[in-house]
């Protein structure tokens, strides 16, 4: 049984999307089965661009509320794969930038090995930014994500990256996992990470290098510097982290 592949778009610029029918071959090769959730601003900038996937049985499309919080959208996405998947299928909870770009860059056969490697023993199965990786992104993605990877090491005795960018899990666990989530923002990628850790395993992989540059046909370096000397960008990534980090230290039904 091929797995599955979900995923949210919140793409009202429409840099992402530019992307997708250029993997969608790639997609039905390697998944069965494509959910996604469409925020409002990118259905109403877009629609042109949507309506071809919506006519596509492949892809399992749902629309989000216009006032819908980002950990509720996920939680809902999550729920609909969970639910319309066999137990046992293998879901790849990822986001599209990142596929992309693993996909039509010299990392695609890597990528593509790794995913089918995968078999049910293998899961949970947490993707991780390599240090190659992480030498590509900005500094300060790096330092500020990392301050949750080394609280959870000194709570936990792991590293783990609490702001994941690629997990594969079995659509029932996923389905036993998602009632312990309650947050309402992008701290609902740290909890399926909480209640998953005595039994997640982790892969180091270098195609999660900073994405950024390629889906936007930017200089690398350039567009570095320009990140880490932005303050908003600062603020982008600590309004996630905090939460995150909220969340590692509250006591919870967060582990099984």
């Amino acid at each position: 049984m091929n797995p599955a592949i979900v995923f949210p778009i919140h793409d009202p610029e429409g840099a992402v999307l530019g992307h997708i029918r250029a993997i969608t071959p790639d997609l039905k090769a390697l998944f069965a089965r494509a959910f996604i959730s469409i925020t409002p601003q990118t259905m109403e900038a877009h629609n042109g661009r949507i309506r071809p996937l919506q006519a596509d049985d492949f892809f399992d499309l749902t629309m989000t509320g216009p006032a819908m919080p980002v950990g509720d959208q996920f939680r809902h996405l999550y729920q609909r794969a969970a639910t319309a998947c066999s137990p046992a299928q293998i879901l790849h909870l990822c986001f599209l930038d990142r596929v992309a770009f693993a996909l039509r860059t010299h990392f695609r056969k890597q990528f593509i090995a790794d995913l089918r490697a995968i078999q049910a023993e293998h899961t949970p199965l947490l993707f991780q930014r390599s240090e190659a990786a992480w030498d590509s992104h900005p500094r300060n993605y790096r330092e500020i994500e990392h301050m949750a990877t080394r609280a959870g090491e000194w709570l936990f005795g792991r590293t783990l990256d609490f702001a994941w960018c690629h997990l594969a899990v079995q659509a029932g666990h996923l389905r036993t996992a998602l009632p312990c989530t309650h947050q309402h923002d992008m701290s609902i990628l740290t909890e399926l990470v909480l209640h998953l850790r005595s039994t997640i395993k982790t892969s180091d992989v270098d195609w999660l290098s900073w994405e950024d540059p390629f889906i936007l046909s930017r200089d690398l370096e350039q567009l570095k510097g320009e990140r880490e000397e932005s303050l908003a960008e600062t603020h982008k990534r600590l309004a996630y982290i905090v939460p995150m980090l909220q969340r590692l230290i509250t006591p919870g039904d967060s582990s099984d």
